[in-house]
């Protein structure tokens, strides 16, 4: 599966479970709680006012 800024954040921990570091270093720490499994990372970054650039940065994924 393909990690990007529209998959949710169950998915990217699911692929990626390195990136649960990178999410708490800004803020997210509630990264097994249910909103988690329909939560994209974009919309993550929305709400925890994360730019976007910056957390897709830190995740090596492509900002689209």
């Amino acid at each position: 599966m393909s990690i990007t800024l529209d998959s949710t954040i169950a998915d990217l921990i699911r692929e990626k479970p390195e990136s649960a570091v990178v999410l708490q270093s800004f803020g997210m720490g509630c990264l097994g709680c249910a909103i988690a499994h329909n939560e994209t990372i974009r919309e993550a970054a929305v709400v925890h006012g994360i730019p976007l650039e910056e957390l897709a940065s830190a995740l090596k994924i492509a900002v689209e």
